[in-house]
């Protein structure tokens, strides 16, 4: 995703126009759901999708006739036969998609972005509100922990609270007022995910994780297999002394997802004996029944209970037979997503 914004500001940073074409609305089985988004070049060129296919011929033909008027859209498209006034897709549904114009020349877009890049090189979770008044101007302001860092224009205190209390966990928010539409986007809300151990599962486990959004961080003691050669895609590398007290320092929260692949089975135990201290969303270790029954016999001692190891998934990942650390990877990493987007409902 950070990739995606990336991209915005190396646009607007040469000169270059283009359309966004975001999915704020989706009912039935479209292809695409709220929250993916498309950037529409002049040429018809396109980074991202919003599903393929016809919808996404259309979306790029309305967003093409937008470099004209230079105006935001908002259009629905029914997903149906062509009999019933659709555009004759077989899944069905209907899909809402707002087209917003963004001038390269208004230095304020590339200011916005700039910040909004920022956010993701620090980890920080924020979000972008754009207004857009049916006069045709617009307001775009950027907020984390409901304080606003950057805006266009000025803007009540009332109104970063009232759109600051109803942002979602990942998707796009549309709300619509008497003279405007509001979007609301949230950025760096996919969560950090912390890898204890850095051998061969993990490993893969962190280059795939990157691709499914989420902050990586790895941790391990052991400094030949923990350094950016082998993860060289990982946003941070930790080599502390010891597991031991390892958590004290890391800013584990409830968008945070833990996973357990060390060396050994005391080293799970002491990670997980942690683990369980904090407030993760979700808690994963990998290691067959018999050396979690191990861990957790162990871990009783400590006074942990049954509610606690139910908080744990293990084993760990979707079956899917997986045997090799690539497979294992795969079996992990669907996990995170089946989990997440649950997280979403």
């Amino acid at each position: 995703m950070k990739e995606f914004y990336e991209e915005r500001l190396e646009l607007l940073k040469s000169g270059e126009n283009f359309v966004l074409a975001s999915i704020f609305d989706s009912q039935g089985s479209a292809p695409r759901t709220t929250g993916a988004r498309m950037i529409i070049r002049k040429n018809g060129s396109i980074i991202g999708t919003v599903g393929g296919g016809k919808i996404e011929s259309l979306v790029i033909q309305h967003g093409i006739e937008i470099f004209n008027t230079k105006t935001t859209v908002l259009k629905d498209y029914k997903l149906q036969e062509t009999d019933n006034k659709g555009i004759g897709m077989a899944c069905g549904g209907d899909v809402s998609i707002l087209m917003e114009y963004v001038d390269a020349e208004n230095d304020i877009n590339i200011k916005l972005y700039e910040e909004v890049v920022k956010c993701f090189q620090n980890g920080e979770k924020a979000s972008i509100i754009r207004k857009f008044f049916n006069d045709g101007n617009k307001i775009n302001y950027l907020y984390k922990n409901g304080e606003m860092i950057f805006t266009s224009n000025t803007v009540e205190r009332e109104n970063i609270d009232k759109y600051s209390d109803i942002v979602r966990y990942r998707d796009l928010v549309l709300i619509k007022e008497e003279n405007a539409n509001v979007l609301i986007e949230p950025i760096c809300n996919l969560g950090r995910l912390y890898i204890f151990g850095a051998g061969h599962v993990s490993q893969k486990l962190a280059e795939l994780a990157k691709k499914i959004d989420f902050m990586v961080t790895v941790v391990d003691g052991r400094s030949e297999f923990a350094n950016v050669e082998r993860f060289p895609t990982t946003d941070e590398i930790i080599v502390p002394d010891s597991f031991e007290g390892c958590f004290k320092e890391l800013p584990i929260d409830k968008d945070s997802y833990i996973i357990i692949v060390t060396s050994g089975h005391i080293f799970d135990l002491t990670c997980l004996k942690q683990a369980l201290r904090t407030d993760a969303y979700y808690i994963g270790m990998i290691g067959s029944r018999r050396k979690r029954n191990i861990v957790y016999e162990a871990l009783k001692k400590d006074g942990f209970t049954l509610d606690d190891f139910n908080k744990v998934h293990n084993p760990i990942g979707l079956e899917i037979g997986a045997e090799t650390p690539e497979e294992i990877a795969v079996s992990i990493s669907a996990e995170l997503i089946k989990v997440r987007r649950e997280r979403m409902k």
